[in-house]
């Protein structure tokens, strides 16, 4: 009698282990579950944020997504007037053609060429022991792209301008920024394919 009870006893021990080890196990299992979802949650809403300016389109037909990397993109030129500081981007298409001459031997630059214009409001410099200018707020990106086929009418470059606001952190579209309306500027550098400004001497 007394063998029995003892393997009552310690087959009832034996199945509570296991309840508790099932019970454990549920829980981890949920824990790794609700870390995943929380994770994925989170790269959802980074991957849309990433995206909110590429997801841009201008009246002109360019989408900010044409222009992706930009901001890595090698230094061709800088500018200043009295209202932005101004750098000019282009992507290595455009780079590889204006190390080879283009558009000073005659030369035009290739289908898929971009430039951005990237244009900011100066201030002086607080730190610098001279008097000298330094980028403040981020104002907008001015970009251009060659496709004769899309815009055969302002010489094969389609043109777009983005604007910032650094309150919201986000870029829209100018909807004043036509088409043709870059192009009644750039026309008057017709001879050098429309662009402006040349690779300078580094």
């Amino acid at each position: 009698m007394s063998e029995l009870v003892t393997k009552s006893v310690a087959q009832e021990q034996q199945e509570q282990k296991i309840e508790t080890r099932t019970v454990v196990e549920r829980m981890a299992g949920f824990t790794i579950v609700a870390t995943a979802v929380a994770v994925l949650t989170v790269l959802v809403a980074t991957a849309v944020y990433a995206q909110d300016k590429y997801s841009l389109k201008s009246p002109s037909g360019l989408a900010f997504s044409d222009f992706r990397g930009y901001e890595d993109w090698a230094v061709v030129s800088s500018a200043r007037t009295e209202q932005v500081l101004k750098v000019i981007v282009a992507n290595p298409a455009m780079i590889k053609a204006y190390k080879a001459g283009v558009p000073g031997n005659g030369q035009f630059f290739p289908q898929g060429s971009m430039v951005v214009k990237l244009q900011w409001k100066p201030k002086k410099s607080t730190e610098a022991p001279f008097q000298v200018d330094v980028p403040d707020v981020f104002k907008q990106a001015f970009v251009m792209e060659k496709d004769s086929k899309r815009f055969p009418k302002t010489g094969g470059w389609g043109y777009a301008v983005f604007n910032y606001d650094a309150a919201s952190d986000k870029f829209t579209a100018d909807p004043k920024a036509l088409q043709d309306c870059g192009n009644s500027c750039h026309v008057a550098v017709k001879a050098k394919d429309y662009i402006f400004h040349p690779y300078q001497k580094r």
